[in-house]
């Protein structure tokens, strides 16, 4: 019976029309209740508990991951964003203190690649 099913369901898949489907349905309608509780678990619909928690427990597994790696992001931004500060305001002293020196009179010397 099992290889019989196995070689329905290729066809049926292979055709992807509804005559095959309906026959392989048909086939399983046989069977009564066993049958669809049998196509039922082929196709994915019904999960054995099994599956079901290892799947759960993969998924809160995959979240907390989630999380911490969330969070250890937003400390790196955090403290990218601080040193952005930091050189915005070193940056600002320089220009102020260029200024300064040429409203006194001396033109100070800029590296070009410094800048």
């Amino acid at each position: 019976m099992l290889p019989d099913l196995f070689t329905a369901l290729a066809v049926a898949e292979a055709a992807d029309s509804p005559a095959e489907i309906a026959k392989v349905v048909g086939g399983f309608a046989q069977y009564g209740i066993a049958g669809l509780i049998v196509m039922l678990l082929i196709l994915g619909v019904l999960v054995p508990k099994y599956v079901m928690a290892a799947l759960t427990a993969e998924k809160d597994n995959w979240r907390t991951a989630f999380e911490q790696e969330r969070s250890a992001h937003q400390a790196t931004r955090e403290q990218l964003a601080a040193a952005q500060a930091g050189a915005d305001v070193a940056t600002e002293q320089g220009r102020a203190m260029i200024r300064l020196l040429e409203e006194f009179g001396q033109r100070p010397e800029i590296n070009p690649r410094s800048a």
